[in-house]
This record gives structure tokens, sequence and C-alpha cells, in this order.
């Protein structure tokens, strides 16, 4: 078996070619590199779709992937049928006609934040947009204070992109940070427990699934959960997307011209540049992929982001093509697992690109800059724009 190294610089870059050369040559292999071993990853769209949509053998069980829990995240590390009364009493949370009440807001901030930088002819969009925007928004609508945003930021990395050298020391560091997340979630819960505000946990405490209230547990959980996708997802998603667009004036004209195109463009570019590049799982049984015996207990990385990218399923994958006519990527997951916060996200990334093409329309990236992409959720926290 081919061993392929997930270490920098292979992924600093985009990682189509090494996408195609894993389809091609090797759809199921094992990571290699100092953070990556002891996992198979699966490639082609066909084999990452089965692994999504069918927990019954692909598990989202906690063993699938650390991210310094004591207890699995609901509904995320928990299986169906555990997992589908949870996901029925969240669903309507984020639904469409629930998310469009925080536009408003969102158009606030995105034309606050713009506005700091817009008169200076360049800005560090991570910086200055990208890790603000979501983080705020989130922070408001989860009832956390937004004066400690750097502190939740600087927690949400101990999780996703801890600074380790060896997995023993990766482990350590992200049960440390975890319990440092439980802590503040633990206190806001007590304290909504005490006196409901008008915010997500003081919603959470009076949901009911089958009839009965969630656990103490249970609210922290899912606190948990959005504590790290909120925090990080959508701003890496917009750092992708202008990434992109500071490189490809042609594109970029089109959102300023149109700005009807920017839902198109968003789908596109979720597929092309797919963020959130590989998801975890586990395998509760014996099973086979591509031809390739796979024992139980075997962990299982399915790049989301070269099943987006599969000549076997997408006509030019590697064009982007705001006008493409079908555009079923799985960027936001697939089966019982897809995203909950989709809507949201879509939401903020729609306001986000037409506010800022509208005051700053004529932008590219800053002379000598080499754009670098974190690994698993691709931040570019170097992106340094002029106009």
């Amino acid at each position: 078996m081919t061993t392929y190294s997930l270490d920098p610089p292979e992924v600093s870059r985009h990682p189509h070619g090494l996408y195609r050369e894993l389809r091609d040559d090797a759809p199921v292999t094992e990571l290699g590199g100092r953070m990556g071993r002891g996992s198979l990853t699966v490639s082609r769209h066909e084999d990452v779709v089965a692994a999504l949509r069918t927990p019954e053998v692909f598990s989202s069980d906690p063993a699938a992937v650390d991210i310094g829990t004591v207890r699995p995240l609901v509904p995320l590390q928990v299986d169906p049928p555990h997992h589908s009364k949870h996901r029925k009493a969240l669903d309507p949370l984020f639904a469409p006609r629930q998310i469009a009440a925080y536009e408003p807001r969102v158009r606030e901030l995105v034309r606050e934040l713009i506005d700091q930088v817009a008169d200076d002819g360049h800005c560090n969009f991570h910086q200055a947009i990208a890790e603000p925007l979501p983080s705020t928004v989130f922070l408001e609508l989860l009832g956390l204070p937004v004066s400690r945003v750097d502190e939740f930021l600087a927690l949400k990395d101990g999780i996703i992109r801890p600074p380790a050298r060896s997995m023993a020391e990766r482990r350590e560091k992200v049960a440390a940070t975890g319990q440092k997340i439980y802590a503040v979630l633990e206190e806001v819960v007590e304290a909504r427990m005490a006196e409901r505000q008008d915010d997500f946990f003081s919603t959470i405490l009076d949901v009911e699934v089958a009839g009965e209230p969630l656990s103490r547990d249970d609210v922290v959980d899912i606190g948990y959960l959005f504590f790290l996708a909120g925090l990080d997802t959508v701003s890496a998603s917009l750092e992708c997307m202008i990434a992109f667009l500071a490189q490809n004036p042609d594109h970029r004209r089109r959102l300023v011209d149109d700005p009807a195109v920017i839902p198109h463009a968003i789908e596109e570019l979720l597929r092309h540049e797919s963020p959130v590049a590989a998801v975890a799982r586990i395998t509760a049984a014996d099973t086979e992929i591509s031809g390739c015996p796979i024992a139980a207990g075997t962990r299982i990385t399915a790049l989301v982001g070269s099943a987006n990218t599969d000549e076997r399923v997408w006509d030019n994958p590697h064009l982007v093509d705001f006008d493409r006519e079908s555009n079923k990527h799985i960027a936001f997951g697939a089966g019982v697992h897809r995203c909950l916060g989709s809507h949201l996200a879509r939401m903020e990334l729609r306001v986000a690109l037409e506010e800022w093409h509208a005051r700053v329309p004529d932008y590219r990236l800053a002379d000598g800059i080499e754009l670098r992409y974190s690994q698993g959720v691709r931040q570019v926290d170097n992106l340094e724009l002029v106009w």
C-alpha cells in the first residue's frame, strides 16, 4: 500500500493534484505524515458518499476523531436512531425562515467591518473580515460575550489546529483545550437555567426530544459542537472564496456586475474549494471500499474535496463555472449528518460577498504573497489584499 504524506508543503496550496493522484492510483490508502498515521483515506466520489450515507457501517462515533470531548457530541457524534430524534428537534432552529431573521444584523455587521478598511486600500482579509464576521454573529446567536472573542478563537484553534509536533502532543493539547471549552459552556448553561435570555442556549434548554427536555449535558454538548463549527468553517469558506476571486478577475467582475450570480458562485466555489476538505468516520463492521477489505474499528478519512472534483462525476471539475447546471456538491456533507447550519452559512457568505463587492469591487493579492492554507479546514490566514 502506497503511503501519501499530508504534511506541508503538499497541502499548503490547492490539493487538486494530490486528489487526482489518489483517485487514480490509490482510492483507498494510508495517510502519512507525522500527524496522519493510523487512518485510511477514501477519495473517489462514490466511496466518499457511501461512507457519509451509511452510518450503520461508517460510524460518527467519537473514536473517529479526537476533538477533546468527554461525551459524544449531539447530534454530530451519535448515529441513528439516537441521532434522528435530536436532529428532528434541532432542525427547526436553523430552518431558512428562522435564519432569514438574522440577515439584517449580519448585513449591518459586514458593513461595519468593511467601513474600517475600505478607505485604506489594503487589508488582511482574514483578520479584518473573515474571522470577526461569523465569530461575532455566532457568539451573539449563542449568547456568549463578544468581548471574549479572541479567547474563544484561541480555544477553537486549540482543537482544530493545535500547535503539536506529534500525535501524543496533539492529544494532550486537545484534551486540555476541551476542558476549557466545557468550563465556558457550563458557566453559560448554568446562567441560562437560572434566567432565560433571547439567545440560542435559552432556546435549546426548552427543546424537547421525544417528549422529554434535553439534559444539561446534552445542552452543553450541543453548544460544544456549535462552538467549533460556528467559529471556524464560515471564516475558512469566505477566505477560500475571496482568495480565488482575488486571483481570477473575470470571475470577480461577474459578481460585481451582476450580484444575482452570487448564490450560484457560492455553490460552485464551495464545490471547487471544499473548505472542509475531509470528514472522519470509523467502521462499525467489516466492510469493503473499491475492492479493499477494511476491518471493523478502522478510522476513515473521507476526502470531501476530492469527491467534489472527481472526473467520474463532474464535467471539467477543475473549471470554476458559475453557470454550472448541476451542482450537487457535498461541501456540507451528505446523509443524516449533513451540516445543521448550512442555511446560516450560506446566508452569511452571500451577504458578505454582496457587501464586499459593492464597496471593494477591484481587489487583488498583495505583491509577493504566497497563500498558506491550513490542513483539514482550509483557513487562509495570510490573505493580504490591495485595491
